[in-house]
């Protein structure tokens, strides 16, 4: 079993309102892990949001808390409701209704990686797959939504930024007709997870930064952006695909020469984004 289910980084000021947040960066992968699985050390990372959390853990340094994941994604996926069981891979768990990222094999408890590479050779227990979910998945959240009340509580609203990455080959079907290829996708479930005043002052960050930006396409937002997306309650979630291509060898899932110099420049994004609200009357809600 990896051994912590999460990590936080917290500021020595609480001056943000805003809670970073890397779900799928986690790498500890536990050689009780590797010995089930039937893949290498090598493809079980495929589908793991690697360096993100190198990416962001400036946060504490502009007032902002950041939360990232230890274990892997593809031990356990936290951008995903715990319901979200897959019979395929879970000994004795009924169909549901049809649900496309189960179906897939992207469930809670991940059936496959990338480019759907089957992750086991036959089926997990029940009784395993809730014991990740309670000594993972369970914990993220609860230490997440811990977070966000806090700031809440501090600031009168709290805006969550989820932070992902996505393969470079993501965006071939989106940069059409001599438009700039986008290297950010933000979602908010088209304007139900965030308030408007939210996405615009995130998205003029990353444009600021140099950064091309485009809103829920591909990717709107999932489970985390679903949940915990209450614009009305004056609680904000926003979530960030970055192209791995920008920072990262994706086929050797290293560092490229770049990735320091993008590492600088989402800096500059963290710091604009964790002045969200400082100083200002609570952000309306919508």
């Amino acid at each position: 079993m990896p051994m912590t289910a999460y990590e936080v980084l917290r500021p020595d000021r609480n001056l943000s309102c805003v809670v970073f947040a890397s779900p799928h960066s986690g790498r500890d992968y536990a050689g009780s892990f590797l010995r089930r699985t039937v893949l290498d050390e090598h493809a079980i990372r495929s589908s793991e949001d690697a360096f993100v959390d190198l990416l962001f853990d400036c946060a504490p340094r502009f007032g902002a808390s950041f939360i990232r994941a230890g274990a892997p994604r593809a031990f356990i996926d936290l951008n995903r409701s715990p319901e979200e069981l897959d019979p395929a891979v879970i000994d004795g768990v009924a169909r549901q209704s049809h649900n496309p990222r189960v179906a897939s094999g992207l469930g809670v408890i991940p059936r496959v990686v990338a480019n759907g590479r089957a992750i086991y050779r036959g089926k997990l227990s029940l009784g395993e797959a809730e014991l990740r979910i309670e000594r993972y998945w369970r914990p993220y959240h609860a230490k997440l939504q811990e977070l966000l009340s806090q700031a809440h509580r501090r600031h009168g609203q709290a805006v969550l930024i989820d932070c992902h990455s996505m393969p470079h080959e993501a965006m071939d079907g989106v940069a059409r007709g001599g438009m700039r290829r986008p290297d950010v996708v933000l979602g908010d479930r088209f304007g139900a997870a965030a308030s408007g005043e939210v996405v615009d002052r995130v998205e003029a960050a990353f444009a600021d930064a140099g950064f091309v930006v485009t809103r829920n396409s591909p990717f709107a937002g999932a489970y985390i952006t679903q949940a915990y997306g209450r614009p009305s309650r004056g609680q904000h979630a926003v979530q960030i695909e970055i192209d791995r291509a920008l920072y990262m060898n994706e086929r050797l899932i290293r560092p490229n020469g770049d990735f320091e110099a993008v590492q600088a420049a989402l800096q500059q994004v963290v710091a604009e984004v964790a002045q969200i609200g400082q100083g200002q009357i609570p952000l309306a809600a919508e």
